[in-house]
């Protein structure tokens, strides 16, 4: 048998294989770069002007005494921030640590707003956790008319590897008591990427990582909180080179379901998944020409027809950057636009460092976004120590659909 026969035979066994080393999935063209990433011109780019808002500023770490010099690691982490609108208000939700990131005593806190710009003082959702246990905010899902505030409950440092006593947990918004009710484990050894998803069948669709990195599809949620059922896409290994991380996904039309991954294995592109039958069953994630700088993103179905994605898709500039792209039918991007967000006000305390928070220094990433009055609302952490919301109006968006 000849030596191409071979090779075909050899990833025809084994499409994870195959998935790895065909040709990127073309799932970006632009006007003037087409399909090659590496031929994006960034700086020629459109930007995408907005409003500003502070959430919540940066603070110094418990630990910095008094006229103890300050430092960037010394600051509070603030990071895995969420919006929603429910009951005539903005919410948001985020991780806040004591200075590392998933470190044990790492607490939810939430504020609110009547307008999106001006924001109440953060409060915890269920106190500051004792050691060795912390919290990650995993998102604001309405359900049935209740505000549910989701996270994942682990122990040590960090949510994955062994002994970590991982579950994913919700606590529902009560008004009366102005208060925050536990309601139990959704999951366990579980740490989703954002709020559930309803599908046509009237279950929950929503991702999960184990504390080892593999991905599965939970769906359920209908009769209970704690009622899901586990569908495997990907596990850790699976495909060459590959190393899932923060998938997302959305539906098309024709009840096919799109997912995007990040990849830690260094390929600084997102993997590309589907499933035909409302998430039981998926592809094998073949590697796609989109650049990412190893970050999480996020995807939105505007009213008005058109899906967006908020990405660090300029590798050279890793997180320094974040980018708004566009697609018409839910499949390509085709536009492409860098979201201008601009210095925030100084936080007080921290003036010495403000310069590492100024536009095209600081970085910004983890962008969750909601549609309300013409806007979107991007919610974004700098530096992983300051929560903010940019507001950029749709108009903005369309005239860059319109630009060649």
């Amino acid at each position: 048998m000849s030596l191409s026969r071979i090779l075909a035979a050899v990833l025809a066994a084994f499409p994870a294989v195959n998935a790895a080393l065909a040709e990127p999935a073309a799932i970006l063209e632009l006007p003037v770069s087409g399909t090659d990433p590496d031929a994006i011109d960034f700086e020629a780019l459109p930007k995408v002007s907005g409003t500003l808002a502070v959430v919540n500023p940066a603070k110094p770490s418990p630990d910095v005494k008094p006229g103890e010099k300050l430092e960037m690691n010394r600051l509070r982490l603030q990071l895995h921030n969420y919006l929603a609108w429910h009951d005539g208000r903005f919410w948001c939700l985020w991780s806040d640590g004591p200075r590392i990131e998933d470190w044990p005593t790492q607490e939810m806190k939430y504020a609110t707003s009547p307008d999106g710009l001006t924001w109440s003082a953060a409060k915890s959702i269920a106190g500051t956790p004792a050691e060795p246990y912390a919290w990650i905010a995993r998102g604001l899902w309405v359900r049935d008319g209740e505000l549910l505030a989701l996270g994942a409950h682990f122990k040590g440092h960090g949510a994955f590897g062994a002994d970590k006593e991982l579950t994913l947990q919700a606590f529902a918004w009560d008004s009366a008591t102005d208060s925050w009710i536990p309601r139990g484990k959704v999951f366990d050894d579980a740490i989703n990427n954002f709020p559930p998803q309803k599908l046509a069948s009237g279950d929950w669709i929503l991702t999960r990582r184990d504390s080892r990195f593999n991905v599965t599809m939970l769906i359920g949620g209908r009769d209970r909180l704690d009622n899901w059922t586990a569908h495997p896409v990907v596990r850790v290994g699976e495909v060459a080179g590959f190393r899932p991380d923060e998938p997302i996904f959305w539906p098309m039309p024709d009840g096919t379901l799109n997912a995007l991954f990040r990849d830690n294995g260094g390929s600084q592109k997102l993997f590309h998944a589907t499933s035909q039958d409302s998430g039981k069953s998926w592809s094998a994630p073949v590697l796609t020409n989109f650049p990412n700088a190893t970050s999480k993103i996020f995807s939105l179905q505007t009213s008005r027809g058109y899906r967006v994605m908020i990405s660090n898709a300029n590798r050279k500039w890793a997180r320094r950057e974040i980018y708004l792209s566009v697609s018409e039918d839910g499949l390509r991007f085709t536009r492409m636009a860098k979201l201008a967000v601009p210095t925030p006000p100084v936080a007080p305390g921290i003036e010495d460092l403000w310069r590492k928070f100024a536009e095209g220094i600081g970085s910004l990433q983890y962008p969750h976004a909601i549609e309300r009055d013409g806007f979107l609302w991007i919610a974004l952490s700098r530096n992983k120590t300051q929560i903010e919301v940019f507001r950029v109006a749709l108009g903005e968006v369309d005239a860059i659909r319109k630009q060649d």
